[in-house]
This record gives C-alpha cells, structure tokens and sequence, in this order.
C-alpha cells in the first residue's frame, strides 16, 4: 500500500513539496532553534495561505458573475440572492468550476505524470489577457490628448517626456512579450493567452454585431 501511493503521480507532487519543504532555510533554521515540527508549521502556513487566497478568490469571482449575470453577460440564474443577500448561485457555480478544475487535474496528471501541466495552462490564460489593460491605457493616453489639446494645455499634470515615455513603455510590453514566446518556459502563456484573446473577441463581436452596425 506504501508503494502504491507513493508511486501515484498526485501523491508524488505532493512528497516532492514535502521534501522542498523540509530543505527551505525557514525549516533548516527553526529546526537549529530547537523547533522540530518545522516542516509542519509550514505546511501548515501555506495550506492556510492557499485557502485563504481561494475564499478571496471566489468571494470576488462570485460577485462578477453575478454582475455579468445582471447585465446579460452570463447566465441569468446567477442573479438569485439568499434571504442572506447572498449570491448563493454565482458562489456554488463559481465552488463547482473550481471542483471541476481539480477533479481534470487529477486525471490530466494520470495521463500526463504530471500534475501541474493543467495549472499552467489556465494560469497562463490570464498572463497575457491581464498585460492587454495596460496597452489599452498607453493607446488611451496618446488619443485623449491628441483629440483634447485644450484641456490638455490647462492640465496640473504634466507627464514627463511625453509621448515619448508612452512609446517606451509600449515597446518595453512588446519585449517582454516577444521574450516570453522565446522563452520555452513561459511560451505556453503567449500562445494560451492569445487563444483565449481571439475566442473573447470573436465572442464579444458575434454578441455586439447590431451595435456595430447601428453605428
């Protein structure tokens, strides 16, 4: 039975975590202290800084998907509320997504012997989406005061080298775009990125065709 699970890939991640966990300066210097359970006291930090991340995490994904579902951008059953004023709905769908993300993780790491292949995939599906902002806000900038020269002029702040320093700071995102696809280890974010950037455009284009058309 040892054998058994040690040699399953899941429990494998896990003693591999373990063991990381047994050689960190943190365990080497509480254990010169005298404390022996360090390994523990640490396991015991990170799980509760794991389940502490995942209740911000849905207490804030849960809220969106009930303001998405009240502007007609999900599904209208996550609109109810508890006698609690709670999103009871958006906080079990949000609670089954993240069940079913672990339940494929677990048998993507049967199939793969790897059990974080599947993190990085999803992980890396906000990499990219989550730099697109900032190009947005530099392209913002460079319009807004292009077509707003007089209000502009009267402004209190001035942004140093302008526009030069919004060229910059574009050409810098572009770099360490172009370096992540380069670099084998984070490639996976650039092509997984760009996938779901495609998918919610043409999403959003499909929802929206009458508005273009009205304009």
């Amino acid at each position: 039975m040892v054998m058994h699970r040690t040699r399953n890939p899941a429990n494998q991640v896990f003693l591999g975590a373990q063991v990381q966990i047994l050689y960190t300066p943190f365990v080497t210097t509480f254990a010169k202290v005298g404390i022996t359970a360090a390994a523990s006291i640490i396991n015991f930090v990170v799980l509760t800084a794991a389940l502490s991340g995942a209740n911000s995490g849905i207490y804030s994904s849960s809220r969106m998907l009930f303001k998405l579902s009240h502007d007609k951008e999900a599904p209208g059953i996550f609109k109810h509320i508890s006698k609690r004023i709670v999103p009871d709905r958006a906080i079990m769908g949000i609670s089954g997504g993240i069940f079913i993300s672990f339940v494929l993780n677990v048998i993507a790491s049967r199939f793969n012997h790897s059990a974080s292949d599947l993190f990085v995939v999803v992980f890396s599906s906000s990499v990219l989406p989550g730099m697109i902002p900032w190009f947005v806000i530099l392209l913002a900038e460079l319009r807004f005061r292009r077509y707003n020269k007089d209000m502009m002029a009267k402004h209190p702040f001035k942004l140093p080298l302008y526009p030069f320093s919004n060229y910059f700071a574009f050409l810098m995102l572009l770099v360490i775009v172009v370096f992540m696809f380069i670099n084998p280890d984070t490639r996976i974010s650039v092509i997984v990125g760009a996938l779901v950037l495609i998918v919610a455009t043409i999403v959003y284009l499909v929802r929206h065709k009458g508005q273009f058309k009205k304009n």
